[in-house]
């Protein structure tokens, strides 16, 4: 997975490409924690991603938790395919998702 970075202010844009999966997302979990200080917006860009899995999931939910205590999170471009896996988990209740 290649994970790509946009700061504007306190407006952070992560672009996520490939796999979210128990291989890549950890990468993606170390990446969000070290770059959320002071980020009042966050932005998932899932335009890219082919597919996300329960590990991915997790991430994606700690990181709507942690933006719950300091903004906001958006997850922007999502496919059929990834909508289906959120829709399925119930994660479209969770999530703001805007396409």
């Amino acid at each position: 997975m290649t994970i790509s970075k946009i700061q504007i202010e306190s407006e952070l844009t992560v672009i996520l490409e490939g796999r979210l999966d128990t291989t890549t997302a950890p990468e993606l979990e170390a990446e969000l924690k070290q770059s959320m200080d002071g980020v009042d917006c966050l932005i998932l860009d899932m335009e890219k991603l082919v597919y996300l899995s329960s590990a991915g999931l997790r991430v994606i939910l700690g990181a709507q938790k942690q933006m719950n205590k300091q903004g906001k999170l958006l997850v922007r471009h999502v496919n059929d395919t990834i909508m289906e896996v959120f829709e399925v988990t119930g994660f479209t209740d969770i999530l703001t998702i805007e396409n």
